[in-house]
């Protein structure tokens, strides 16, 4: 698909314009730095969680950008952007400490697997043999299960590479954790880089046949991480189609177009602009928690545009580019008054959650058209690259 060329909406729009050009131009080769910023990295101590030491890094990019990354989970605890005028604020949801985040988590900011999202009734088969997960979400399978990637301690290491500042997590998880086959190195690492973008690169290998499909799970709110809701925030997904759900957010196996319904994003436009279109039942608070197909275009790096996102009155905005072929948007539905970092209370609709990944519940959807395959085999390296890059306007 093309980006929108006209785009016309009521609240200020020049934001918009100039991140979606931003986007369109980002094919293009970036002109040379006047001279490159050197980022650095911190570490400190940051409690303990199952018997086993958690640090907590700094990373700084040298040009305005912190992110402060733990190795419980990998999760990104903070992510201090500035605004048009240069005032910071952190754009991510948090919790104070590790012991919080162990008392919930929420998934904020952490690495989702082996498998993110949902897989019916924990259930699924490799090669003609079914294996049984842990059912953490009703009768279905979430995010890899009751202690999934994210609620693990992870090995870590910080360092600065070709002035750039980063930091590697490294997991093995065993063979039959969670109900999973075969034993997985998986690797997570996060880079601040100069260009101001923060970019997360995944991978794993396995010894045996198995589930991977690994996600960066962070909560945005590009006003602040306390600013109140997104349903201001406009947004733009390239995607003409999206994968319909049943009652328990289960993939039907259907792939739809978005046009005609309150998911078409072809056309950046306010978030809220259609939310009430998207009611609370019984089971479900209401909002949007979809996964869509992105139209893989344009491309740049071996990624492509996957969302972009703009917070019109502090001038940031946000491109996710990445290699996968979906994207699950979320609205922070069941956010509920979760107490937050410095004293923010995090109500419903306070973030937005936009994951790239292979489509949920894909592993038992193997062999329908357009769906990816997501079994990881020896001698295969499962990768997952993101890049989250943020640019300002005043206008």
């Amino acid at each position: 698909m093309s980006l929108p060329n006209t785009l016309s909406l009521a609240i200020p729009l020049a934001i918009a314009a100039v991140a979606v050009a931003a986007a369109q131009d980002a094919v293009k080769p970036a002109p040379a730095a006047k001279q490159a910023a050197v980022g650095t990295v911190d570490m400190k101590g940051w409690g303990e969680v199952d018997g086993k030491p958690v640090h907590l890094w700094t990373l700084r990019n040298g040009n305005g950008l912190e992110a402060e990354i733990t190795n419980y989970g990998t999760i990104v605890v903070s992510l201090k952007v500035p605004d048009a005028s240069g005032k910071v604020a952190d754009v991510v949801l948090g919790r104070e400490s590790a012991a919080d985040y162990v008392a919930r988590t929420q998934y904020f900011g952490c690495t989702a697997g082996r498998c993110a999202n949902r897989i019916a009734g924990g259930k699924f088969s490799i090669d003609g043999k079914e294996y049984t997960l842990a059912t953490n979400n009703g009768a279905n399978h979430l995010h890899g299960g009751v202690k999934g990637f994210d609620k693990v301690v992870w090995k870590g290491e910080g360092k600065v590479v070709n002035g750039v500042a980063t930091v590697e997590f490294t997991y093995r998880s065993k063979d039959g954790e969670e109900g999973y086959p075969g034993n997985v190195d998986a690797k997570v690492v996060y880079a601040l880089t100069p260009q101001n973008t923060l970019d997360v690169t995944m991978s794993a290998t396995t010894d045996a046949p198995t589930v991977v499909n690994m996600a960066h799970h962070s909560y945005w709110n590009l006003a602040g991480h306390g600013a109140g809701d997104i349903l201001g925030h406009m947004l733009m997904i390239p995607a003409a189609r999206y994968t319909p759900v049943d009652g328990t957010l289960i993939t039907t196996g259907e792939i739809a177009a978005v046009k005609g319904t309150p998911l078409d994003f072809t056309s950046i436009k306010p978030i809220g602009q259609d939310f009430a279109k998207m009611p609370a039942t019984k089971d479900d608070p209401g909002g949007y928690d979809h996964n869509f197909v992105l139209d893989q275009k344009p491309q740049s790096d071996g990624m492509w545009l996957s969302a972009v996102l703009i917070e019109p009155k502090s001038g940031r905005s946000m491109q996710i580019w990445s290699n996968q072929p979906g994207i699950q948007f979320y609205t922070g539905n069941f956010l509920d008054g979760i107490p937050g970092k410095g004293g923010a209370v995090y109500q419903k609709n306070g973030a937005l959650c936009l994951e790239t990944q292979a489509f949920p519940d894909s592993i038992n959807k193997q062999g329908k058209d357009a769906w990816p395959n997501v079994v990881l085999r020896p001698g295969q390296t499962y990768t997952h690259r993101m890049s989250h890059r943020f640019l300002t306007s005043t206008k």
